[in-house]
């Protein structure tokens, strides 16, 4: 197994995010790479912020990060990419659908949908696009038929193979992405059995944004959602995706280096190495 640390933050727009996310990026990594005992390896990204172009913030700098994560793929054994924002998902779950075909299906751990368009966005922020990238749809909105050549998948995600879990805040647009059956929602608190039916199937890919996590169970993101998983809950999630074939994974937005709140994803991570090592 090898853990890839992407510290990419130009996805985000929060004040602080170009200081906390490649920091956070970085100490999770390592803290991953003690627990997995796996090697690290750090992606260079843009450390630039660049304008906001076609309704995406530091558009030229993602296209950068996007191009460095793809020269950074190989063919080898399982991968954990750890960010960063949730954009740098992008080349590792376009990578996936394209290896694996339209039986992959995604279970996006996350407090947010991230199923805006460019259209819809309220920020321009591209994690919360980018799972609208992955099914082929950032471009303006569905309806438009307007595709974005930088971002959007090609080949997209299948429809309804992407199941949001553990989400409880939606922007309008987003809530049209799960009513309209593009994405999928099992909503907190994520009971395990209902995971493990949304995914079963086919091959997964495992996408966990940290602040799918309930604040009191960890603090260290940007954006604190109440209503949460419980790190316990989060694993028997993951443990109960992983019944298929898991083909590669990720953990996303951390905004602390504090080696005692570190430690509180322990289990989480060793979850996410189970499920690595289950599907090779």
């Amino acid at each position: 197994m090898e853990i890839q640390a992407v510290p990419q933050w130009q996805g985000a727009f929060s004040d602080d995010a170009a200081r906390r996310l490649p920091a956070g990026s970085r100490a999770l990594a390592d803290f991953a790479g003690e627990v997995l005992d796996a090697e690290v390896r750090e992606v260079p990204v843009s450390p630039d912020a660049t304008a906001t172009v076609d309704g995406v913030g530091h558009r030229q700098a993602l296209v950068h990060n996007r191009d460095a994560v793809l020269a950074a793929l190989g063919p080898g054994g399982p991968v954990l990419t750890v960010g960063g924002d949730c954009g740098v998902d992008l080349v590792p779950v376009g990578f996936a659908r394209r290896r694996h075909g339209p039986e992959l299906t995604v279970a996006w751990f996350d407090a947010h949908a991230d199923c805006n368009t460019t259209a819809s966005t309220p920020s321009g922020a591209f994690h919360g696009m980018v799972l609208s990238a992955l099914c082929g749809r950032s471009g303006s909105g569905a309806a438009a038929g307007v595709v974005d050549r930088d971002f959007d998948a090609s080949p997209a995600l299948e429809r309804g193979r992407a199941v949001l879990v553990g989400t409880r805040v939606f922007d309008p647009e987003e809530r049209r992405a799960v009513s309209d059956g593009l994405v999928r929602h099992v909503p907190p608190p994520a009971d395990p059995a209902a995971v493990r039916d949304a995914v079963a199937g086919g091959p997964v890919y495992l996408h966990v944004d940290l602040d799918v996590l309930d604040p009191a169970a960890f603090d260290g993101t940007h954006y604190r959602e109440p209503g949460g998983l419980t790190v316990d809950g989060l694993v028997a999630a993951i443990d109960a995706a992983s019944q298929g074939r898991v083909v590669g994974a990720s953990l996303t937005e951390c905004a602390t280096t504090d080696p005692a709140s570190l430690q509180r994803l322990g289990p989480v991570v060793e979850a996410l190495g189970r499920a690595l090592e289950s599907g090779r």
